[in-house]
């Protein structure tokens, strides 16, 4: 039996996606990001000073933080106050290890970019939504400090973006929604740069296991998807020429 997504999509479709910049006043970057039915608000905050252990070493630093608003799935989900979750913990250090990946942080300067990824709908997939979606509100953010001369060169290296990928009946499908994130039996999350060279993978059998050969159609899959969420993001980036440096 062939798994019969949903919303219609061939195997190897992505949601409809797109990306809203300019979508809060205050923050030097936001982007408002769509995966389908789930979004997610990527906002960069810039603020001066580094973490201790980088203190007078001349180099910044990027941060994230990811939190999922209680209306944000079908029952109310509580907030995270005092202590987080672990799964929230493992997000958003997620989110900062794929994002420093395509920064120079001499350029940057003694400097903290703070990613906030904060989910307004989810329909799963937030992680690569909020990674994808992240990387288009940096890139926001280093356009305003380039043009306001607080930076003399962008420290913007290359691109990041994120998909999902799973198996469902033993055969590959990308961009899981909800429903069949809970029907798969393997799920994957991958984060790739511009040269399609491997940030992280996050894979596992829910049931069972699963084949070499399985692991690559997942990769392959993967791949496509974030071919098309690359040239996303460069239609999404205004400047991107002036901004990206070292493609």
């Amino acid at each position: 039996m062939v798994w019969q997504r949903p919303d219609g999509r061939q195997p190897y479709e992505l949601r409809p996606i797109s990306f809203h910049p300019g979508f809060t006043r205050f923050a030097p970057g936001s982007v408002l990001t769509k995966f389908g039915d789930t979004q997610v608000l990527c906002t960069v905050s810039v603020s001066e000073g580094v973490p201790k252990f980088l203190a007078g070493s001349g180099r910044g630093w990027l941060t994230s933080e990811y939190r999922m608003l209680p209306s944000a799935t079908q029952e109310r989900k509580a907030r995270e106050l005092l202590k987080l979750s672990g799964r929230t913990q493992e997000i958003q250090r997620l989110i900062g290890r794929s994002l420093r990946s395509a920064i120079d942080f001499e350029a940057l300067g003694e400097r903290t970019l703070t990613v906030d990824a904060d989910v307004l709908q989810a329909d799963a997939g937030t992680r690569t939504a909020s990674i994808t979606g992240g990387f288009v509100a940096l890139a926001y953010a280093v356009n305003q400090l380039l043009q306001q001369g607080v930076l003399e060169r962008s420290p913007l290296t290359g691109q990041v973006a994120a998909i999902s990928v799973g198996l469902l009946q033993g055969e590959p499908y990308l961009d899981l929604n909800y429903s069949e994130d809970v029907a798969a039996t393997v799920d994957f999350n991958v984060v790739m740069n511009q040269h399609l060279g491997i940030i992280e993978i996050q894979g596992t059998a829910e049931e069972g296991s699963y084949s070499r050969t399985q692991l690559n159609q997942l990769l392959d899959f993967g791949e496509k998807g974030i071919q098309e969420l690359l040239i996303a993001q460069k239609e999404a980036i205004a400047n991107w020429d002036q901004l990206v440096v070292g493609e």
